[in-house]
């Protein structure tokens, strides 16, 4: 009878992991349409990029391009794609922390 009781809770545990699997894949899709974005010299440069850490564009004010100083702007256009890059890794953060909370896998928390 123990035996019995054990293949339910086996069970009843596999079905909530595949159901955790579809949902984390659910999210992991989602954040492609979710666009998040970093900016640098006070949003001279601003850069937007989704939730797969693809840049989606990238916009650079007329005053801060000068032609005798293309190492500020290309610092400024740096600064603000990692800014972007971190404001992303926050998103996936809160976003699929929700499913690997309190499982105590190295890597997944």
């Amino acid at each position: 009878m123990k035996r019995g009781m054990g293949g339910g809770m086996n069970n009843n545990m596999m079905k909530q992991m595949q159901k955790m699997q579809k949902d984390m894949a659910k999210a992991q899709e989602e954040l492609k349409e979710k666009i998040v974005e970093g900016s640098a010299g006070g949003g001279m440069v601003v850069v937007k990029a989704n939730g797969h850490k693809e840049v989606l564009e990238v916009t650079v004010k007329e005053e801060v391009v000068d032609p005798d100083d293309i190492d500020m702007l290309q610092d400024l256009i740096l600064a603000a794609t990692n800014d972007a890059l971190r404001n992303v890794d926050e998103l996936v953060n809160k976003d699929m922390g929700k499913f690997t909370q309190g499982l105590n896998i190295p890597g997944l928390t």
